[in-house]
């Protein structure tokens, strides 16, 4: 049942000031807490470092960003990236009741950009119970010692990041865009025959489209550029055989379609930082490896 607070009730309050070794890797949190908002509750800003999550628990309230109010109602969780003017607040006759924490970390603005937050904030069809247990234990670890809380908020808030976006990626239809039916041949072909030469133009063709229109589909879809995911698929491939069979580079390098040696662990070094004999010694220690016989299987 919605509440009826007169006031403003803050039943948890929390402040923190990470030091910069913290703030350099961690998700940071220096403002938190659980208000039941009396009618009346309203906040406005020009701008203010890091962002703002706000869970709505129960009630109604608003957001207002780059001239737009949009309304926020039980379940639904804002994002305010508030570098930017905002505002937002309760509704008078329904007063909402949340949990908010102010955060900032790694890519966090970029993030909130790829979303769009600066024009449409609030995201719907989240975990609201996750999201909840969550945040609690992002009150609870925040007044621990760094040593022992930093690591805890940042781990709590990695997930509440991941549960927003999750939630954005539906809303977006972009988890069900993630193989479109279009792209699905050149999806089937590039997973099944990486061994072989793939072209743009010949995986378009595939799906009967122009190799310009295919690029494009592809990469809003993926992110990234077809050639990229199939060389990103191909050490994969890569990585299982160092790791689970004992066939020499030359030979990994020509299953998984690279004909050249040094240009196999080139791109192999790009991708994962290590050199594949590098790579297959650090993996290799505690995996059991498979039967050479086994490894295409």
């Amino acid at each position: 049942m919605p509440h009826t607070a007169k006031e403003n009730r803050f039943l948890v309050s929390l402040y923190a000031t990470p030091g910069p070794e913290q703030a350099e890797v961690f998700y940071t949190v220096v403002r938190a807490g659980h208000l039941i908002a009396g009618p009346e509750h309203r906040v406005e800003r020009e701008h203010f470092p890091g962002h703002e999550i706000i869970l709505c628990l129960s009630g109604r309230g608003w957001v207002k960003v780059g001239g737009r109010t949009l309304a926020v109602e039980s379940g639904d969780v804002v994002w305010l990236d508030c570098s930017r003017a905002h505002a937002h607040g309760a509704v008078g006759e329904c007063p909402w009741e949340v949990y908010w924490v102010r955060a900032d970390g790694p890519q966090m603005g970029r993030l909130a950009q790829r979303m769009g937050v600066w024009t449409d904030p609030v995201v719907r069809g989240a975990d609201a119970v996750a999201l909840a247990d969550l945040l609690v234990r992002v009150f609870e670890a925040l007044p621990l010692p760094d040593g022992v809380g930093a690591p805890r908020v940042h781990a709590a808030m990695a997930g509440v990041i991941a549960l927003i976006y999750e939630a954005w990626m539906r809303r977006e239809n972009r988890l069900e865009r993630a193989a479109p039916v279009l792209l699905r041949p050149a999806i089937e072909r590039m997973s099944l025959l990486f061994f072989e030469k793939q072209t743009v133009a010949g995986l378009a063709r595939l799906c009967g489209i122009s190799s310009t229109h295919f690029s494009r589909l592809f990469h809003r879809a993926f992110g990234t550029a077809p050639i990229d995911w199939l060389r990103r698929f191909r050490i994969s491939q890569a990585k299982r055989l160092l790791v689970e069979t004992t066939l020499g580079i030359e030979e990994i390098a020509f299953r998984t379609g690279y004909g050249d040696r040094f240009f196999f662990s080139k791109d192999f070094r790009r991708y994962t930082g290590a050199t594949p004999r590098a790579f297959r010694a650090n993996e290799r220690r505690e995996v059991p490896r498979a039967p050479v016989g086994t490894a295409h299987g």
